[in-house]
């Protein structure tokens, strides 16, 4: 029988005292926590709820800051590209940035730190021809005439990035900016220690510290109208100092540069294929973070508290699938839940514990309003975040925010109250077991396992237009019933057996990307140990422009693989004739079109391939042999059931178990079946608010039909 109490966590503030006590019966929470902007109700401390308390270790002591200028924590910022028109240049540094949250540093040596570059020759000028007026707040170069330049410099954080979006969110007037703190600093880390242990000492009643994160933010930036000019959730711009730095070139055994970090001004984005210098900086940011979060993690168990990680926020350097994370010894990690995906970057984490997923919307006015649906975004949030944790389950969930504006929504209360029985009901029925898995699955990209699940994210599961078609492939595997990995290029140059245990590879993204991995595809051991892998028998499935990249007569590196190519121009000449369209085992279950989302253009078939789709004389979907293997080309595939029904049976094809189909199977594709063999158990599920019929395979291939009311969950025996 399921739990009717627990695994849940709610948030509370001083003026919900009763409501919290309320809805912590309706929602069966057994945990409360505070949010950003909100103070802990003591009247709560003895009401038999575990008690989450979040803890910044950079912020919220703006005393200690302001006494310590040189100890406030810094990012490397890039000015907008200037065109000379003579002999000099003056460039304006805070020019497009919000004034309150950043200041330039000029107390260390700018002209070791800081760096101008002439952007149409690629070339550093010289320290000696330009100066910085700080009055006025300019650089002059001397310049040459028409050549583009830029400026990278080093600003003190003067708002926290994220204090100041929740005040812009949620109109927070005349609020004290609070300044970020660099704790990996000598006099700050010696002062933080001492904080977090009166902290502790003056909270008796908290079981659990909550730290938002650690250290460094990701980078998060601010235009002159307070709006969002630049984020990147795995952004480690926030994360240097001239202290860090010096650090680092005596691990690394050579000088830093500020270009390692500003990258052109795209900052190593995910989608840039990162440098040697980059990774370097990132592995040691990583062991340096886990040092002092050890450290704190000591004090918390010292004093008999637990030490919760949240995922995100100043969360860079703890990346958690990386093996530095384990050395912290976290007892938790939380996180916020946009979709699967999130839900899989959570669950999926070793070394803890337990772990827990915020599930959304945030109570936050922005959805909380006169005319707001919150049911309509939690409803969302709960039947994709479901998906994924029938294959891998978070421990707990919990929601953030007000809840003072939730309790103004009774329906909405209404439906989170069942939503927590039923994950309490899931729990119960698949925690301690691996569900069955058909294939295992490895995407391929230059980041691996320190990306995973997070590939093509911005983050809380938001999308570019440019790249939804391309995340609907990990979210439609978060709960799909694979054995999915994280490989880089450099795993398989370090061995190339890594592939022995994987039977379909998915590359996806755009030419020229970490995604998908540019000039990687033209180190010819890795070409060739991917080609032996399809001729052996393997599967591989492309998506988007996988193995883009110009070279050597191909666009496609794997053309002969996947059957196709992309039209560059540079093929013009060559008539082609393999246009004609064939039905397939892969589209077997797709509806008349297929959403193939921002598809590429100019994608033609080889004249071996298969074409499934093509539209206007451009080939969405194809598949080819190669050896014994066999090849699937997706020009794009947005998240829906009917899409992740497609990549299903993609991946069954391109591994020769078209046979197999019918095992633990439903052949409506809104509805999933997700089997415990160890537990001895199997779910059918309705991801849909509408009701549903289908015929359900077991895994014995026998079979039996079933209707399934809006969003219902059957459990059965083995």
């Amino acid at each position: 029988m399921s739990q009717e109490k627990g695994r849940v966590t709610i948030p509370t503030d001083i003026d919900v005292i009763q409501e919290t006590l309320d809805l912590s019966k309706r929602w069966g929470a057994d945990a409360v926590r505070d949010c950003d902007g909100t103070d802990f109700p003591v009247e709560l401390k003895d009401v038999g709820l575990k008690v989450y308390s979040t803890y910044y270790t950079t912020r919220k002591d703006n005393a200690w800051a302001k006494a310590n200028p040189d100890e406030i924590q810094q990012m490397y910022v890039m000015t907008p590209f200037y065109t000379a028109a003579g002999e000099a240049l003056r460039i304006r540094l805070m020019k497009g940035l919000y004034p309150d949250m950043l200041t330039p540093n000029s107390r260390d040596d700018i002209r070791r730190w800081w760096e101008v570059i002439d952007r149409t020759t690629g070339e550093v000028v010289p320290t000696a021809d330009w100066t910085y007026d700080e009055e006025a707040g300019e650089v002059e170069i001397k310049s040459v005439p028409f050549h583009d330049y830029t400026v990278s410099f080093l600003a003190y954080i003067m708002w926290d990035p994220v204090h100041m979006y929740n005040a812009v969110v949620n109109e927070w007037k005349d609020v004290e900016h609070q300044i970020t703190f660099d704790v990996r600093q000598p006099k700050t880390h010696e002062y933080t220690m001492k904080r977090l242990r009166k902290f502790i000492e003056e909270h008796p009643y908290v079981n659990v510290l909550r730290f938002t994160t650690f250290f460094h933010q990701f980078t998060l930036v601010f235009d002159e109208l307070a709006r969002e000019k630049y984020v990147d959730w795995y952004g480690y711009s926030a994360s240097v100092s001239p202290y860090i730095l010096e650090q680092f070139e005596k691990e690394a055994g050579y000088k830093f540069r500020p270009e390692f970090i500003i990258d052109q001004g795209y900052y190593n984005n995910q989608y840039r294929i990162p440098s040697k210098e980059y990774k370097d900086f990132q592995a040691f940011q990583r062991r340096e973070v886990a040092k002092i979060a050890r450290e704190m993690v000591d004090i918390c168990h010292e004093c008999g508290r637990e030490a919760m990680m949240f995922l995100g926020d100043h969360w860079i350097g703890t990346e958690p699938f990386m093996d530095e994370f384990k050395t912290i010894g976290l007892d938790a990690v939380v996180g916020s839940v946009g979709n699967g995906a999130t839900l899989r970057l959570i669950s999926d984490i070793e070394g803890v514990k337990y772990t827990e997923g915020r599930l959304l919307p945030y109570f936050f006015p922005d959805t909380f309003h006169e005319g707001g649906d919150p049911v309509k975004e939690a409803k969302t949030n709960w039947v994709t975040a479901r998906r994924a944790i029938l294959r891998k389950p978070i421990d707990r969930i919990g929601y953030g925010g007000y809840l003072k504006l939730a309790n103004e929504f009774p329906d909405f209360v209404d439906y989170v109250e069942s939503v927590c029985a039923e994950f309490r009901e899931l729990y119960d029925n698949i925690k301690g077991t691996t569900p069955y898995c058909i294939k295992k699955v490895a995407v391929l990209n230059c980041w691996g396992k320190m990306r995973a699940w997070g590939n093509h994210m911005v983050h809380h599961a938001i999308y570019f237009k440019q790249n939804y078609s391309y995340a609907g492939i990990i979210e439609a595997l978060s709960g799909a019933p694979f054995d999915v990995k994280f490989i880089s290029f450099e795993d398989i140059l370090e061995d190339k057996d890594i592939l022995k245990d994987i039977d379909v590879i998915i590359n996806v993204g755009d030419a020229d990307t970490a995604q998908t991995g540019g000039e990687w595809w033209c180190n010819p051991v890795i070409s060739s140990a991917i080609k032996e892998f399809v001729y052996n028998g393997g599967g591989i499935i492309g998506v988007g422009e996988p193995s883009g990249h110009q070279a050597n007569g191909h666009f496609f590196q794997l053309a002969n693989v996947f059957g196709v190519e992309e039209e560059r121009d540079f093929t013009l000449g060559y008539d082609k004739y393999n246009w004609e369209n064939h039905s397939h085992f892969i589209t077997a279950d797709s509806q008349e079109r297929i959403d193939f989302g921002e598809s590429r253009k100019y994608i033609y078939a080889l004249e071996n391939a298969q074409v499934l789709v093509s539209e206007d004389k451009e080939v969405k979907l194809a598949v080819n042999e190669f050896g014994k293997g066999r090849a699937v080309y997706i020009s794009g595939l947005p998240y829906s059931f009917e899409n992740s029904r497609l990549l299903y049976r993609a991946i069954l094809w391109s591994t020769g178990e078209e046979e197999n189909i019918n095992k633990w199977f439903s052949t409506n594709y809104n509805v999933e079946v997700h089997a415990y063999i160890k537990n001895g158990k199997y779910c059918v599920v309705n991801n849909t608010y509408e009701p549903q019929s289908t015929t359900v395979y077991k895994g014995d291939g026998t079979g039996f039909d079933l209707d399934l009311e809006a969003n219902q969950i059957i459990w059965y025996e083995i």
